[in-house]
C-alpha cells in the first residue's frame, strides 16, 4: 500500500503523489520567535520531523523548509518598554527553538529562512496580486496594502467557510480597507515603532503582513508549487486560509497536500497563556531525559490532541525502558555469537503498513514493543536466531522513528550524574554476590538478589557474567 495521508484541505485521506517521483517538498510554519518554545511547539516540530524520516526511509529525497518569523507584531510587542533591540529578542528566543528541537532528535531543516531574508520577494507577489486585482493599497496615505478577499471566489476553501460568516481580520487597523475581512499584505510604518522594523517598499516604508511572509518564503525554497505544507491545528484559521488564497490569487499553485497536527492539553485543559498552563521547553527538558521526551511527544497519531497529565512521562520512560531492557540483553547475548552478525535491518510489513496509514505511529509502536515482547520471549528460550532477527527489526523501527537507545545522538543523554552513581552501587552489590556464590555463601547471595529485585532491579545471570535491568 502507498502512503496514504489525511488532506485538511478536502477532508480526505488519500494515496500521496509526490509532483516530481521520489523527490518531495515540505513547507512548515515555524516558530514567530517572540517568546520561548512550550510544549506545543517541540509536538509540532516532532511530527513533521517523524513525517520527513519515513519518507526519507522509503526511498524519497526530502527539501524540508521551516521558516523563522521574525518580523511580526508580537515581537515587537514584546520588546515595549525594554532596553532589548526586537532583532536582538527575535534572534535570542531563535536559539532556544533551535536547542530545544536539537535536544529531542528533530533534524535540521534543509533551508530555515527568516522572514526578514524574504522581503523582495513577498513585494513580487504582492505586486502580481494588485495586477491581478486581488489586491490593494490604502487611499489614506497609510503605506498599508491589503488582500481583497471578495476579489477570489475560493477564498474559505481550506477552512469550508464562506466568507460572510468569517471572523473580522485583526491582524491590523480598519483603517483605509474596503472589507473589514480583508488581511493586511504590507503595513505601513507606524509612529511609535522603530525605524529598524521597516522596509522600504513601493508603497511606502513599513514591514510584511504575516500571511505574505509564508507565501514567499514556501515558494522560494520550493517553487510555485509543492508536496506538503503543514502546521499546528491553530493555524488553519486564518493563517493558512489567508497564505492559500493569496498565493492562488497570484497565480502560484501552491501547496498539493495540507497537513495539521493536533494540539496540547494540560490535565484535560487546553494550553493557553489565559489559563497559565504553559508547559514550557526548558520545564520539560529538566523533567525528563531527551529521549523520553521525544519518546512521549511522538507516541500519539499526529491528528489527535496529546495529553501532558502527571505520570506522562514517567510512563514514557517506562515504555522506553523497556525496549532499552531488551537491546541491552539481546546484545549481551549474542556477542560473540554467529547470530551477532545475522540481524535484519528492514522494519516489519507490519510496521510499514501503520506508517502508510497516515503516519499511524501507534500502531507502529505497538508493532515494535511486540516485537520487544517476542524477543524477550525468544531470548528466555534460547532462541537466538529468532531473538538475532527481533533485534535487528526492533533497532530498524526505532532508527525510522528517531528513538534508538544505541544511536550516537543519545550516547550522551542515556546516564546522568545520578544514574552513573546507581550504576556503580549495584555493581558493587553484583560483586559482592558473585564472592558469596564462589564461597558457596548462597545466604547472602539470595539476600543480594531479593534485595535489588525489591528496590526494582532484575538480575539475570547468563554466561558472561550476571546483569542487570530496571524492571519495566
Amino acid at each position: 500500500m502507498p502512503l496514504q495521508l489525511f488532506d485538511s484541505k478536502t477532508r480526505t485521506q488519500s494515496d500521496f503523489v509526490a509532483l516530481v517521483p521520489g523527490h518531495v517538498g515540505i513547507y512548515v510554519c515555524g516558530p514567530t520567535v517572540q517568546s520561548a518554545p512550550h510544549i506545543g511547539h517541540l509536538r509540532s516540530a516532532l511530527v513533521y520531523d517523524q513525517l520527513r524520516r519515513w519518507l526519507a526511509y522509503s526511498g524519497n529525497r526530502v527539501t524540508f523548509v521551516r521558516n523563522v518569523t521574525d518580523i511580526d507584531d508580537k515581537v515587537l510587542a514584546n520588546v515595549k518598554g525594554t532596553q532589548e533591540e526586537w532583532w536582538a529578542l527575535a534572534y535570542r528566543v531563535e536559539l532556544e527553538f533551535t536547542a530545544a528541537y536539537n535536544a529531542i532528535g528533530v533534524l535540521p531543516p534543509t533551508y530555515e529562512p527568516r522572514a526578514t531574508a524574504s522581503i523582495p520577494e513577498m513585494h513580487e507577489i504582492i505586486a502580481r496580486l494588485i495586477s491581478r486585482g486581488h489586491a490593494y493599497a490604502a487611499d489614506d496615505d497609510s503605506g498599508d496594502v491589503y488582500f481583497d478577499a471578495r476579489s477570489w471566489a475560493d477564498y474559505g476553501e481550506l477552512t469550508h467557510q464562506s466568507l460572510d460568516d468569517m471572523a473580522p481580520a485583526t491582524d491590523s487597523d480598519l483603517r483605509g480597507k474596503r472589507d473589514e475581512r480583508d488581511f493586511a499584505l504590507w503595513k505601513g510604518h507606524k509612529a511609535g515603532e522603530p525605524d529598524s522594523a521597516a522596509w522600504d517598499s513601493p508603497w511606502g516604508r513599513g514591514r510584511p503582513g504575516w500571511h505574505i511572509e509564508c507565501s514567499a518564503m514556501s515558494t522560494k525554497y520550493l517553487g510555485p508549487q509543492f508536496d506538503i505544507h503543514g502546521g499546528g491545528l491553530d493555524l488553519r484559521f486564518p493563517h493558512h486560509e489567508n497564505e492559500l488564497a493569496q498565493s492562488r490569487a497570484a497565480g502560484d499553485g501552491f501547496a498539493t497536500y495540507w497537513l495539521h497536527n493536533g494540539l496540547v492539553s494540560v490535565n484535560g485543559q487546553k494550553m493557553s497563556k489565559s489559563l497559565g498552563n504553559s508547559v514550557f521547553a526548558s520545564e520539560l527538558l529538566a523533567s525528563a531525559r531527551p529521549l523520553v521526551l521525544r519518546y512521549y511527544l511522538g507516541a500519539a497519531h499526529y491528528r489527535s490532541t496529546l495529553e501532558f497529565h502527571d505520570g506522562a512521562l514517567a510512563e514514557a520512560e517506562a515504555a522506553l525502558g523497556r525496549i532499552e531492557g531488551f537491546l541491552d540483553r539481546a546484545e549481551r547475548r549474542l556477542e560473540g555469537t554467529r547470530f551477532a552478525s545475522e540481524a535484519i535491518a528492514d522494519v516489519p510489513e507490519e510496521f510499514r503498513v501503520a506508517m502508510d496509514d497516515d503516519l499511524g505511529v501507534p500502531q507502529a509502536l505497538g508493532v515494535l514493543h511486540e516485537s520487544v515482547r517476542a524477543g524477550n520471549a525468544a531470548l528466555d528460550s534460547e532462541d537466538l536466531g529468532g531473538a538475532a532477527d527481533l533485534l535487528g527489526a526492533v533497532l530498524a523501527m526505532t532508527s525510522v522513528l528517531g528513538i534508538n537507545p544505541l544511536s550516537s545522538e543519545w550516547s550522551t543523554t542515556r546516564s546522568g550524574a545520578t544514574d552513573v552513581a546507581m550504576a556503580k552501587l549495584i555493581e558493587k552489590l553484583l560483586e559482592d554476590r558473585q564472592t558469596a556464590r564462589e564461597g558457596r555463601d548462597f545466604v547472602t547471595a539470595d539476600r543480594v538478589r531479593d534485595e535489588l529485585k525489591a528496590a526494582g532491579i532484575t538480575i539475570e545471570d547468563g554466561p558472561t557474567g550476571s546483569h542487570w535491568s530496571l524492571d519495566g
